[in-house]
């Protein structure tokens, strides 16, 4: 049992540091054992600070201390205090220079966090307090402080030496060793400080900026990977481009960095100047990368690259301001892959991701606003809520005052907080102000946890010829907020009429129509609108392009939907039109199921799936998200009481029946699609996303000859997205032909830590009895690890988090087994524990018996001696829910 409960922070609390470090002079000497670290901190007093007299306050974790000095005078022993988490110093003046020596052991380092080793080389990762675990330092983002790093190292071993800025000055230091100094001129908080040292080769372009400038590009890697980076530059280079016309944002630097890690906890990070990445985002050829694995190194590379200038040279204030730079980051991404790709499958895919992981993260235990108000562990709070509903909290605003006036919120943000560190209301206040909008009440967005719900209703008077709609909005108590103020809810509607066509939206008073679509601000609990001129019965099409996130409640009968699922002008909502239709079918299977019922597929939704199929005008990628039914997860979180067999059960009879109804359309479009020679492009991709959904629908009803099909893709495939495709099927069939793909599939791909993560995921997610049994086994296959994150999120948090039948199998073994790997990770990573126990959130949504089996594994866990607060955190919340 827990001997204390971890502490903890509260937003309230903030004050501003007592100190400043104007400077600091780090001086690494990395060594085979442990490595020593010098720091010479330059210190005032900070003048916006009210504590005149308090001591020096700097926090570490697992540090030794060296030693210490003040204005080069060691200090006597009744100066200070240490501890491996804190050096107190009493009695300072109001300026000096503080030196402080530290010894690390970056070889024992497996959190991951702060310097450690992999694969023979050193790397950091600083963010949020990893810096922490270096030296002992004000760690906190308000703390922006100019850097100079040198790096000493064994030159034979450590041939390369990176650190944030620009490089000033190298040389030998004798006996084998050699030094590298680097100089960032832009002040940062220590979170976004980076070494690397070892051997490593390097692929290098050029970018001219806009101004004329000739930036170095450089993406270092281990050797065998350089011929998987020339998509990752050429990614880096349309991010540079993108920004300067899209923002008028310029590089700042004279040389930009990637270094591509395997062990690594997050995806990449934004370190000045020298950005460390999973090499999940970084290596790619067609052979071993799918069109989704391009698709997000371009994503990726865009996100950390666009953190120099919101996060970096603007960068938050405290860590409660986390969304201020994450969210709005993820929507400079998210733009920048919408204006270089489909915008609407591109928007799809956003919000499957908003309704698959954060509407339950919103409906859980873990339910916090964008910005939170505490937290025990900051790292457990880089959340979709942060990230992605933090996206479409900038996305509304970016809708509320159009692209123009956006960007001139944007440039007024960067004029006034350029080199601060910031909250969101400084973001909001930016945009408010540049264009004379009032975003009171609309900031309650940042506050407020939870999902609002928009109730919408519509009544046509044909004498009149109006439409009158009526929006309400309530949102469900959240931990800590049983009660919520109404939001500022942009809705993007439009009205279509009998055939289709959209009619011009005039709200009475109102001179002109508008032609198309309009936003309409919903900012009471109930608001009526009452548009005129409409000459029929209108079909609204509401939120638009998700232009909110909320989840919507609207009486469509089944005819409306499939009418703007063929119809809709917005292609976001013909999309979810189908998947509402598709959602309702489903549920009433699982009733029936529940019940005792036949089942049987209603005619109209096949009829809707067929028409989709065969509309040859339509984009092959909506076609294809058009087509893939609700997931399973997603089910499970619309119905009152979760039921992981029976939502297995109704689906997979939904996928035979459409299989068995249209299988000569779906062969038809299938060798329609069949394509030359792999390139990456919008259109062959799209073209392969539509193929691989009609291999997939082939293959349901199990026929020999379609699993022959899927067997030879698989064998012929020329690339990854098609080979995984087609095992992918193959992977879900108890059959001869899985145990002979698989098992060529690893013997073809053994050398390949990336692509193997790909077999370890198909598996882990099989539906097929005994995928427990056999992922047990896979555990002490060769290439798994605990101590690797990749290989835990492709097995161990796949098979809680993205295969519901078998993890929340009703005797517990799914439950039991995920807990042990829990137990076992927190004293490796707790960050990536605090991942996968996450699994455990909604334990309330199931039923009694599966509650009872999900709660004992938390309280279990919760059990362990020495439990970490990043685990702690999410276990004790999700038991208190």
């Amino acid at each position: 049992m827990r001997t204390e409960t971890p502490q903890t922070i509260y937003l309230k609390d903030y004050l501003p540091s007592p100190y400043i470090i104007d400077r600091i002079d780090l001086k690494f000497e990395l060594r085979e054992v442990d490595t020593e670290v010098e720091a010479r901190m330059v210190i005032t007093r900070n003048p916006a600070s009210a504590e005149v007299n308090a001591p020096l306050v700097l926090v570490g974790d697992a540090l030794e201390l060296v030693s210490v000095k003040i204005d080069g005078e060691t200090l006597a022993a009744d100066r200070y205090t240490v501890s491996p988490t804190e050096l107190v110093i009493r009695d300072l003046p109001d300026s000096c220079f503080c030196d402080v020596v530290t010894r690390i052991q970056p070889q024992t380092n497996t959190t991951l966090s702060g310097l450690y080793k992999s694969n023979d080389n050193f790397y950091t990762q600083c963010e949020a307090e990893g810096f922490r675990r270096i030296m002992y330092y004000l760690d906190r983002p308000d703390v922006m402080t100019r850097f100079s790093t040198t790096i000493v190292a064994d030159k034979q071993k450590y041939p390369v030496l990176l650190s944030n800025g620009n490089k000033v000055g190298e040389g030998d230091s004798g006996k084998g060793r050699h030094w590298v100094k680097w100089v960032d001129p832009f002040r940062k908080p220590a979170y976004l400080f980076a070494l690397v040292a070892g051997k490593l080769v390097v692929l290098e372009d050029h970018f001219r900026t806009r101004s004329g400038r000739e930036v170095l590009l450089q993406i270092w890697v281990e050797h065998g990977n350089l011929d998987k980076c020339h998509h990752a530059m050429a990614s880096v280079k349309r991010a540079m481009k993108w920004d300067e016309d899209r923002f008028g944002l310029e590089y700042d630097l004279d040389i930009y960095m990637i270094v591509a890690v395997s062990d690594f906890t997050m995806g990449a990070m934004e370190n000045k100047g020298l950005n460390i990445f999973n090499t999940k985002y970084v290596l790619a050829r067609p052979e071993t990368a799918t069109d989704w694995d391009f698709g997000a190194i371009e994503a990726v590379i865009g996100h950390e690259y666009f953190h120099n200038w919101t996060g970096n040279r603007v960068t938050c204030r405290d860590w409660f301001q986390l969304s201020l730079k994450e969210g709005l980051t993820v929507f400079r991404d998210q733009e920048f892959s919408m204006d270089l790709g489909s915008r609407a499958v591109e928007r799809i895919d956003q919000v499957k991701t908003l309704r698959s992981a954060q509407f339950p993260e919103d409906a859980g235990p873990m339910a916090h606003p964008i910005r939170p108000t505490s937290y025990i562990e900051i790292n457990n709070f880089y959340t979709v809520t942060i990230y992605e509903k933090g996206a479409e909290v900038i996305r509304m605003q970016h809708t509320l005052l159009g692209e123009a006036g956006f960007r001139k919120g944007m440039d007024l943000y960067f004029r006034r907080h350029d080199g601060q560190a910031v909250t969101t209301e400084d973001f909001v206040a930016a945009m408010a102000d540049a264009n004379g909008a009032d975003l009171e009440q609309f900031k309650r967005w940042y506050d407020q946890a939870g999902t609002p719900v928009l109730r919408a209703s519509g009544q046509y008077d044909a004498e009149q010829h109006c439409y009158r709609l009526t929006l309400a909005q309530s949102c469900p108590a959240t931990p800590g907020q049983p009660e919520k103020l109404p939001f500022h809810i942009p809705v993007k509607m439009g009205l279509l009429g009998i055939e289709g066509q959209t009619l011009p939206l005039r709200l009475r008073g109102e001179a002109e129509a508008i032609q198309g679509s309009r936003v309409l601000s919903l900012t009471d609990a109930e608001q009526t609108f009452e548009f005129v001129d409409i000459p029929c019965q209108p079909v609204p099409s509401l939120l638009q392009g998700f232009s909110a996130p909320v989840k919507l409640e609207m009486a469509y009968t089944d005819a409306e939907l499939a009418f703007l699922l063929a119809h809709d002008s917005d292609e976001f909502n013909r999309w979810d039109a189908g998947q509402k239709l598709a959602e309702r079918v489903l549920l009433a299977l699982v009733a029936d199921a529940q019940a005792g019922r036949p089942l049987q597929l209603p005619e109209h939704f096949t009829s809707a799936m067929r028409q989709v199929l065969n509309n040859e005008q339509l984009d092959p990628a909506l076609a294809a998200q058009a087509l893939s039914l609700p997931t399973e997860g997603w089910l499970a979180e619309v119905m009152e009481v979760a039921d992981p067999d029976t939502i297995h059960q109704a689906r997979q009879f939904v996928r035979r029946k459409l299989a068995q109804a249209l299988s000569a359309d779906w062969l038809r479009h299938y060798q329609r699609l069949t394509q030359g020679a792999y390139v990456w492009t919008g259109d062959a991709s799209a073209k392969r996303a539509l193929r691989n959904v009609c291999l997939s629908y082939l293959c349901a009803g199990e026929q020999e000859q379609e699993l022959q099909r899927a067997h030879e893709q698989f064998m012929q495939a020329d690339n990854m997205t098609d080979q995984q495709a087609a095992l992918a099927v193959l992977a879900n069939v108890a059959h001869p032909l899985r145990e002979h793909a698989l098992s060529h599939f690893a013997d073809q791909w053994q050398d390949e830590a990336l692509v193997m993560d790909k077999w370890l995921q198909m598996q882990a997610t099989s539906c097929l009895p005994g995928t427990l049994e056999h992922v047990k086994q896979l555990t002490q296959h060769r290439c798994f690890t605990l101590t690797n994150p990749n290989k835990v999120y492709a097995l161990i948090r796949s098979f809680a988090s993205a295969n519901p039948l078998h993890f929340h199998a009703a005797d517990g073994s799914g439950y039991h087994w995920v807990a042990d790997q829990v137990l076992a990770l927190d004293g490796i990573n707790p960050q990536v524990a605090s991942r996968v126990v996450s699994a455990f959130n909604r334990w309330k949504k199931y039923d009694t018996a599966r509650q009872g089996l999900m709660k004992a594994e938390l309280q279990r866990i919760l059990a362990k001696e020495g439990l970490s607060p990043d685990v702690f955190e999410i276990a004790s919340k999700a038991l208190q829910a």
